[in-house]
């Protein structure tokens, strides 16, 4: 009996051992967005110098070849490719489709003798490479050559998108990206199984993409004076100052870039956005406005607006097309025939979001033509004007989309909306039949502060991690047959290097991939957490940057029966909060918290701390009296 307690004891070290412990389950497998379904295996495979990977389809080809490539980096092995039967590495595309994985699904199998990834199409090979990555150590996305043993364990996965739609938009209108930083914003999406890229090309800030019938775009809208510091505290354009901050993307580097996005299996979906959003065209052809002002600018980050509690707001300056010329209509077929000719995604995105309509209001032929729309309210002007839209992009084969203020007017049935402002209009727009992308302001949001407001770059809002985590892309009520999917929109106002755009997308665009890509019922916010921590190792060696706050406190101060009180949480599993008000540095020594507390009266500076496993892991976050002050007054 003494033998067998003994045995016991020692099975129960060793699961403790393989089970307990948080680094050593990542290990094993660890992938995002989470999979279908995981079998995990007895055993390992092994990466030798000698490895071949084989492709018996011609259109698997591409794959095999990039994935070569990513092999060869860091391991220094030759890893050939060969169309052939038999090797190391097996890319099948099926005969016989199934069914159950659809267009973008695969199955990946890892024995000990070797490793086959099968897909009915191109894109699930992709995807199924993608999770192959992953299943290697953390070393495998060294720029640099390493000497690692490159095993995988013994699994078996089967898997495939929720959505269809799984995108990130890419605002370059505020801050210019070059093609290769382009290229590198594609490369880490297509890690996490996106396969959009919303490119937001065109804003009051700057005009980005090569207009041949309108060379003055670039010549003129794609610049502005250089400014520091933050947007909407700028000073207007002196005069004889030189334009010299921005860029524009040549017609044939746009289609490098497309081709390179759709070798990756990504679609790139560009936003002309109209007619509000206008001001980079209209400094290029003052005609194009009510105004016709010459002295229009490219707008640099100044304040041109008025913007009121009822959400109402008030232009000082004219950036709004004309509905009622048609030299706009010529512009614009202009522009969106040339765009379409470029970018070969079944949409375009037209904007229709905040218009202002004051200018048309005092406008003549504003007026005159909405006599003859037999209509006093100036919303028909805008609708008028994407109706002449829609048949310009239906004319070049392509479906139109815009923000969901293009719901306050008639629109086709074939035109999809991109939910932002509320999940009620997403439910509007489904009540009207329409296909729709989800990308509320509430979850996907990324130009949002993302931990405590003290230590973040500022920005007006805050977007947590675990809230894009917990979001679901089919409303309440609504059919999922309407859902295209969703994405996570990266405005560019305070981001203006692509370290700073890596910072700002991950991980929540890591948290939204499984949004749109795993099953909601496979979704665990513990899990992630725990798959998140061998990501951000993987991303250190990438050296692609990217937020901890994650493991900050979320600190709330509140007012209660007169008296000053503080609530903390966290977000991140197996933290604890520590903090001072006595003007001390916290550590694990200090008050640990436990539940809310009441602040004293008096200049009380409070500061708090997380730890994990006995060390500090969170940013050390400090509130003084005025910090506390001001937190009352919004909560």
């Amino acid at each position: 009996m003494r033998s067998l307690n003994l045995l016991f004891v020692l099975m129960s070290v060793l699961i403790f051992c393989s089970c307990g412990s948080r680094v050593e389950a990542e290990n094993v497998v660890s992938i995002i967005p989470q999979p279908v379904k995981v079998e995990i295996k007895t055993g390992t495979w092994e990466l030798m110098p000698n490895a071949v990977i084989v492709y018996k389809n011609d259109a698997a080809r591409s794959v095999a070849q990039m994935l070569a490539e990513n092999l060869r980096k860091p391991t220094g092995f030759s890893v050939n490719v060969k169309n052939a039967k038999n090797g190391d590495i097996r890319l099948v595309l099926n005969e016989v489709a199934d069914s159950l994985i659809g267009d973008e699904g695969y199955a990946l199998f890892v024995s000990s003798n070797g490793v086959e990834i099968s897909a009915n199409k191109p894109a699930g090979l992709f995807y199924g490479v993608q999770t192959f990555m992953q299943l290697f150590p953390k070393e495998i996305e060294s720029k640099d050559l390493l000497r690692v043993k490159w095993t995988i364990p013994v699994v078996r996965i089967t898997d495939y998108p929720r959505f269809k739609w799984r995108g990130l938009m890419l605002d370059v209108s505020r801050h210019f990206f070059t093609p290769e930083e382009v290229e590198a914003y594609i490369d880490e999406m297509v890690k996490a199984k996106m396969n959009t890229l919303h490119w937001h090309l065109t804003d009051d800030n700057g005009w980005r993409v090569e207009i041949k019938s309108y060379p003055k775009l670039t010549e003129v809208g794609a610049w502005r004076v250089e400014r520091y510091g933050a947007f909407g505290t700028y000073r207007d354009p002196q005069p004889g100052e030189p334009a010299t901050y921005g860029g524009f993307y040549t017609q044939d580097e746009i289609r490098k870039i497309v081709k390179y996005a759709e070798e990756r299996f990504v679609t790139i979906m560009p936003e002309i956005d109209v007619p509000g959003h206008s001001m980079a065209a209209i400094a290029s052809y003052p005609y194009l406005c009510c105004t016709q002002d010459t002295s229009i600018k490219v707008n640099p980050g100044t304040e041109f607006a008025t913007w009121y509690d009822d959400g109402s707001f008030k232009m000082f300056i004219d950036n709004t097309l004309n509905p009622s010329d048609e030299r706009v209509y010529e512009f614009l077929d202009s522009v969106y025939s040339e765009v379409s000719a470029l970018f070969p995604s079944e949409y375009i995105h037209v904007g229709g979001d905040e218009c202002y309509m004051g200018y048309w209001e005092e406008n003549a032929e504003c007026q005159k033509l909405m006599k003859q729309l037999n209509t006093d309210d100036p919303l028909k002007l805008s609708e008028y004007l994407m109706s002449r839209v829609e048949k310009i992009l239906e004319k070049n084969g392509k479906k139109m989309i815009g923000w969901d203020e293009i719901l306050e007017g008639e629109i086709a049935p074939s035109t999809a909306v991109m939910n932002w402002q509320s999940i009620e209009k997403a439910k509007e727009a489904a009540h009207c039949g329409h296909s729709i992308v989800m990308t509320p302001t509430s979850n996907c949001y990324l130009d949002y502060m993302q931990g405590d407001p003290s230590v973040e770059p500022p920005v007006y809002a805050s977007l947590r991690l675990k809230t894009c985590y917990e979001f679901n892309p089919v409303p309440d009520g609504v059919d999922e047959k309407y859902i295209l999917g969703g994405q996570g929109n990266l405005w560019t106002e305070q981001v203006a290097t692509l370290r700073h755009a890596e910072y700002m997308t991950y991980p929540r665009a890591w948290a939204l991939a499984e949004d749109f890509w795993s099953p909601d019922a496979r979704k665990d916010w513990g899990d992630f957490c725990q798959r998140l921590e061998n990501q951000f190792e993987r991303a250190d060696i990438a050296e692609v940057k990217y937020s901890k706050a994650l493991y900050d406190a979320d600190i709330k101060i509140f007012q209660k029966n007169g008296r000053k009180w503080c609530e903390i949480g966290t977000e991140a599993p197996e933290l604890e909060v520590y903090y001072t008000m006595d003007g001390g540095m916290p550590d694990s020594f200090s008050e640990k918290y436990s539940e809310a507390f009441e602040i004293p009266d008096g200049p009380v500076t409070l500061r708090v701390i997380t730890y994990r496993d006995n060390k500090p892991i969170g940013h050390l976050i400090t509130l003084d009296p005025k910090i506390i002050e001001e937190r009352i007054a919004v909560n």
